[in-house]
C-alpha cells in the first residue's frame, strides 16, 4: 500500500512541535509494517536544506487567483532517512528561515495546490493521502470539489488533527486562491463566517483520527469551535494514540547523553547525566531535578510557572531546569528568578536538541501541566529515560500515565492546571524521591513500557485497510 503524507514539519527537516516527530516516525514504522510511506512538506530555507543537496524531479507552474508562482519538487540528493521526503519548494512563498508565521494563508494553500497538482502527473496514484493538521486540511475539500482534481477523487484520504487550537482561518475574499469548484458547496469551507481549513477537512476527509483517544473525546467538548462538528461527524472519527520513535529515544545509544545506560544501569547512567547538568546550570545534584521542555504558552500551562516555581523553591530541598521558549513577558518572568533561587534554579531559554536529550536521561521528574495536550511525547520521552512524568490528567497524558496512589501506578497526576494542585504534587513526588528503594523501583518500571510505533503503525495500517 502507498501511502502519501502532507505535513508543514518533519522530523528531522524542520521542527516546531510533536507533529514533526509524528511525521517523522509513521512513515519509518509503516515501511517497515511492509508498506510504501512517502512524506510531502515544504521547501524551507532552514539547517536542514542548507547542509544537503537536493535534485529537481518536477518543475511547473500554480495559480493562486489569477496570480502565478513558480515550483518545483525536490529530493535529497543522498537520503540518510527511512523514508522518502519530496519538498516542495515554491520561492517566492515556502523557501523562508521560519515554518509558521501570522501571514500563512498562500504558503500553506500553495504547497497543497502544488501539491495535488504534481501528484495528478503520477501514473501510479497512492492508495491513501493522509493529511496533517490545519496546514493541508483543504486538500480533502480540493480533492472533492475541485475541477481540476477529478481524476483524485476516489484516493481514500485522512485528517489527522494534532492540535485543533489552530484551524488555519482565513476570510471568504480570499475564496478565489482556491481552484475552481462548485459554488454551490461553498459552506463545506465555512465554519462560523469564516474560510476554516480545519473544519472544512473535519467535513470533507473520508476519516478524521486524533493522536490520543481522550483528546478525540475532549474535542466533542472543547474544540475551539468545532465541538459540534466534531460530535456530528463523529461517526468516521477515532483517536490513535502516537509512538516514540524508540531508535531515536534510547538511552542505550542516544548519542547525545553524557553516559548511556539500560534498565539495569539506569541508576548509574542517570547520575552521570544529573551531574552533567548540575555542573553546568549550578543546581544541586543531591536534591530531586525537576524538568521542563517545551513551548511557554497558556496551553502548557507554564504562564503559572513563575507562582509555581516560587512555592516549590521557598525551602530549597529541590532544584528545577528549564528548557524552552515562547512568551517573551514570561522568558522574563521566569530569568528573573534565577537570582532569587541561585542554586536550585535555571533555564535555558530557547531550544537545544541535545540537552533536551540530557535532560530526559538526568532529570528525576518532568513537569508537564499543561491545560489542553492532544498527545504528548515528552512524557513517553521521560519514560523511556527512567524520568518520573508529573502531568495533567487530559488528553493523551491521561492516556500515558497512572498516578503512583492507583494500582500498577507509576507517575503523578493531578487533576487541573492549578497552582496549587501542581505544587502539591512537586511535594509528593519530593517525598517519593526520599524513599529511594521506592524511586528505584519506580525508575526500572517505567523504562519497560513500550510506548514505540509499532503498535500506533499497525492501528493506522488497519484503518487504512478500510477505505480500500
Amino acid at each position: 500500500m502507498k501511502i502519501v503524507h502532507i505535513s508543514a514539519e518533519c522530523y528531522p527537516i524542520a521542527k516546531v512541535g510533536g507533529l514533526a516527530d509524528v511525521v517523522g516516525a509513521l512513515p519509518k514504522y509503516l515501511n517497515s509494517s511492509g508498506e510504501y510511506a512517502q512524506v510531502f512538506m515544504p521547501f524551507y530555507n532552514n539547517k536542514f536544506t542548507q547542509e544537503n543537496t537536493f535534485n529537481t524531479i518536477f518543475s511547473s507552474e500554480i495559480l493562486l487567483g489569477e496570480t502565478p508562482y513558480n515550483f518545483n519538487i525536490l529530493v535529497l540528493e543522498d537520503s540518510t532517512l527511512d523514508f522518502d521526503v519530496f519538498f516542495v519548494d515554491v520561492p517566492n512563498l515556502l523557501f523562508k528561515e521560519y515554518v509558521y508565521s501570522f501571514e500563512d494563508t498562500e504558503r500553506f494553500l500553495a504547497f497543497q495546490i502544488a501539491t495535488l497538482d504534481w501528484l495528478l502527473t503520477w501514473h501510479d496514484y497512492p492508495d491513501v493521502i493522509h493529511c496533517h493538521d490545519h496546514h493541508t486540511g483543504l486538500i480533502p475539500f480540493m480533492l472533492q470539489e475541485s475541477f481540476k482534481y477529478e481524476a483524485l477523487r476516489y484516493i481514500p484520504n485522512i485528517l489527522t488533527i494534532h492540535n485543533a487550537q489552530y484551524q488555519g482561518w482565513f476570510p471568504h475574499n480570499k475564496v478565489h486562491l482556491i481552484p475552481a469548484f462548485n459554488f454551490d458547496n461553498v459552506g463545506l469551507l465555512d465554519w462560523g463566517g469564516t474560510i476554516n481549513p480545519l473544519a472544512a477537512a473535519i467535513k470533507c476527509a473520508w476519516r478524521v483520527t486524533t493522536v490520543s483517544p481522550t483528546y478525540m473525546e475532549e474535542l466533542k467538548e472543547n474544540a475551539n469551535g468545532l465541538e459540534s462538528l466534531l460530535s456530528a461527524e463523529s461517526q468516521k472519527c477515532s483517536g490513535i494514540l502516537n509512538g516514540i520513535d524508540t531508535n531515536v529515544w534510547d538511552p542505550e545509544t542516544d548519542e547525545f547523553i553524557v553516559q548511556n545506560y539500560s534498565i539495569k544501569t539506569v541508576n548509574k547512567g542517570a547520575k552521570a547525566n544529573k551531574k552533567h547538568l548540575c555542573e553546568a546550570f549550578n543546581l544541586d545534584e543531591t536534591k530531586p531535578l525537576f524538568a521542563f521542555i517545551g513551548r511557554l504558552v497558556h496551553q502548557k500551562g507554564t504562564d503559572l510557572f513563575p507562582e509555581i516555581f516560587k512555592n516549590a523553591l521557598k525551602n530549597k530541598n529541590l532544584n528545577i531546569l528549564l528548557l524552552g521558549s515562547g512568551d517573551p513577558y514570561l522568558e522574563e518572568s521566569l530569568s528573573a528568578l534565577k537570582t532569587e533561587f541561585e542554586g536550585n534554579y535555571n533555564t535555558y531559554i530557547g531550544y537545544d536538541e541535545k540537552l533536551s536529550h540530557i535532560i530526559y536521561a538526568g532529570a528525576d521528574f518532568l513537569l508537564m501541566p499543561s491545560r489542553v495536550e492532544p498527545c504528548g511525547l515528552n512524557q513517553m520521552y521521560s519514560l523511556r529515560y527512567g524520568t518520573i512524568p508529573i502531568v495533567t490528567k487530559i488528553g493523551g497524558l491521561k492516556d500515558t500515565v497512572i498516578d503512583i496512589t492507583e494500582p500498577n501506578g507509576f507517575g503523578f497526576c493531578h487533576n487541573s492546571t492549578d497552582i496549587t494542585e501542581i505544587n502539591e504534587t512537586i511535594l509528593r513526588a519530593v517525598a517519593l524521591y526520599s524513599k529511594p528503594t521506592k524511586y528505584k523501583r519506580i525508575r526500572t518500571q517505567i523504562m519497560k513500557i513500550d510506548h514505540s510505533w509499532h503498535a500506533s503503525a499497525q492501528q493506522y495500517i488497519n484503518l487504512y485497510n478500510t477505505l480500500n
